[in-house]
């Protein structure tokens, strides 16, 4: 697989199936052009026994809506989802102001896993790969009066979590294990073994 000779623009068109623009942002920073197709997967219809099955299992769903588009014809169509693992249960964006600030207070001071699923469906093929990635994250310890101040920046309600390390809340993360990427949104080291085990290297999918 090579790029187009008379374009420069790779052999095979990615689809992000995300509205996230970190996901987006993650995929051009790292030389890709996807295209993004918005899945409208209902994420509170799905359930599984883990934050890590559910993380992978909305993956999956987000990949499948988009991949049976006729837009996604002979395409890679990539689904990611986020959720952050603290006591065993998975948290996903929070839904008001209060849910946020009641997060916050239970996670200061402590540490998380967030997990991130991936899939890769390849259009052509009809074959597909998944798997989600954990991330440990250390939080630090924002006093009321901060987390209040960061909550109504509206900034929290719309990520898994509540918090994010590219935005507000990067003052109040202490440190991370792992992967950064993964907790923005999309981990490339392991997009990149899942292109793989389609056949498909990353390199050919750069711009």
């Amino acid at each position: 697989m090579t790029q187009d000779p008379g374009t420069g623009r790779p052999a095979r068109t990615l689809v992000l199936a995300s509205q996230s623009p970190a996901r987006l942002g993650l995929l051009r920073q790292a030389g890709l052009a996807p295209e993004v197709l918005v899945s409208g997967v209902d994420e509170d219809s799905v359930t599984a026994a883990t934050p890590a099955e559910l993380a992978l299992v909305l993956a999956e769903a987000k990949a499948g809506a988009v991949a049976g588009r006729p837009e996604a014809a002979d395409a890679l169509v990539v689904g990611c989802d986020s959720v952050l693992e603290l006591d065993g249960r998975a948290l996903g964006k929070p839904v008001d102001a209060e849910d946020a600030t009641a997060r916050w207070k239970a996670m200061r001071g402590r540490s998380g896993v967030l997990q991130t699923g991936h899939c890769v469906i390849d259009t052509a093929s009809g074959r597909r790969a998944s798997a989600t990635a954990g991330t440990v994250v250390r939080f630090g310890e924002p006093s009321d009066a901060e987390i209040a101040a960061y909550v109504a920046t509206g900034e929290p309600l719309h990520v898994a979590g509540a918090f994010t390390l590219d935005g507000r809340s990067s003052a109040f993360i202490d440190g991370i294990d792992g992967d950064h990427g993964n907790v923005v949104g999309l981990s490339l080291p392991l997009l990149r073994r899942l292109l793989a085990e389609l056949g498909v290297r990353i390199t050919d999918l750069w711009v």
